[in-house]
């Protein structure tokens, strides 16, 4: 069975809206694995800055999201505050052995930031989480603070950029990168067989650039 890797970081409201269809894609046979990565570290990679740093992406951003929630039938709160810290919560999903596991808490994470609105850069609150995905939270705090988790949590996040990843939600099948939850039904398409011409691709991003920007 083919693997789809699903980058993810819930500090993205994209990244939740894509959750909502994680079940049409194993639909069309394939192997969902959770990936989380530090969205702030893909952005340094990168050097680029998140949609919430430019203030009127960042007012667009919010009604798009505010707009698909309505349209899909969801409930949009958003948390205490954003953007906000997240690597507790990350280093938490990383911490589990059992990717079952780490796949319920991923769900969980994001429908409690943006459903019902909780602080996800708060121990106590991600404690809570875990005891209602019938986990220790505590334990897994424990493990989310040791140098070998912060470490998987960086190396997860340098892979991910190196692969080409610079936003989240990203879908990676077969080495092609899928960014954004509105890109799902693309990546159906390309694993129900359909292919861009990469010749044509490459032919094109060879092309020299006509005009240069002043930064």
């Amino acid at each position: 069975m083919e693997t789809v890797r699903f980058y993810y970081d819930p500090i993205s409201p994209y990244a939740w809206l894509a959750t909502k269809h994680i079940a049409r894609i194993e639909a069309a046979g394939v192997h969902l694995e959770m990936e989380p990565v530090l969205f702030a570290g893909l952005l340094k990679a990168h050097g680029l800055k998140g949609p919430a740093e430019v203030p009127t992406k960042r007012e667009a951003m919010f009604r798009d999201v505010m707009r698909i929630a309505d349209a899909q039938g969801l409930t949009f709160k958003g948390p205490p505050g954003h953007p906000f810290n997240p690597l507790l919560a990350l280093r938490m999903c990383l911490a589990m052995n059992s990717l079952t596991s780490r796949r319920r808490f991923t769900f969980m994470l994001s429908q409690a930031c943006w459903e019902r609105g909780l602080d996800l850069s708060s121990p106590a609150v991600l404690a809570q989480l875990a005891a209602e995905c019938d986990l220790n939270g505590e334990a897994l705090q424990v493990a989310a603070n040791t140098p070998e988790v912060k470490q998987q949590l960086i190396e997860a996040t340098e892979r991910a950029a190196q692969a080409g990843v610079f936003g989240v939600p990203t879908f990676s099948y077969q080495g092609e990168l899928f960014w954004g939850g509105d890109r799902i039904d693309l990546l159906l398409r390309r694993i129900a067989g359909h292919r861009i011409d990469e010749g044509r691709l490459r032919e094109f991003l060879a092309r020299p650039a006509l005009a240069t920007r002043a930064l």
